[in-house]
């Protein structure tokens, strides 16, 4: 089966890939492969970055992703600094409280993911997004997902039918999730390979 290296740390993103992406299969990140600081002004700097540092310490096919969450009632942000929104150790809970204090319930917000893929060997580069537009809930609802998922109200009420991202099946989130359109726009550009 050809595979992909995934260009980050994070379980959940890896579980999430390996189904987005067949049938390839995703690969994990060797430990001896430093990945750079997410420094970019935009998530498809910092899923080039990502994907390119992974590409040179294996030399395999790489990619990265960068993704967060937008929110019109702040301009914006966090943006690029969804994962680091209350501070640069916060946790998923912390980045939450916040962004629940700050965002009005029924204001819109997006998710926002980019996914680059570096393949050494032919020195193909291709950067893609997706996005997933919402509305802020009233209330953190769910145990499903991870990150700004409890308070994410998809736009696409044929799926969601008034469930945030967090009380949706991972087969349900898939298809409407910024990451699943973002690996559906990666797909084709990746061709036959050979393991």
């Amino acid at each position: 089966m050809p595979s992909l290296v995934l260009a980050t740390r994070n379980p959940h993103k890896a579980e999430e890939f390996q189904d987005l992406l067949r049938p390839w299969s995703v690969a994990p990140l060797p430990d001896n492969v430093d990945l750079p600081p997410e420094t970019g002004t935009t998530f498809a700097d910092n899923a080039l970055a990502k994907a390119r540092a992974a590409a040179a310490g294996t030399g395999k096919a790489s990619f990265g992703d960068d993704s967060g969450i937008v929110a019109d009632a702040l301009d914006g942000a966090p943006g690029v600094r969804s994962a680091r929104f209350a501070g640069e150790d916060a946790t998923d809970e912390e980045n939450l409280a916040l962004f629940v204090e700050r965002v009005p319930a029924g204001s819109a917000v997006a998710y926002v993911c980019a996914i680059a893929y570096v393949d050494p060997s032919t020195r193909t580069e291709h950067v893609v997004e997706g996005r997933c537009t919402g509305t802020m809930a009233d209330a953190p609802r769910g145990a499903g997902g991870f990150g700004y998922d409890p308070v994410f109200l998809p736009d696409d009420v044929e799926t969601a039918r008034g469930r945030t991202m967090a009380e949706l099946s991972p087969a349900e989130k898939a298809a409407i999730s910024h990451r699943g359109a973002a690996a559906r726009a990666l797909l084709p550009l990746l061709g036959p390979r050979a393991g």
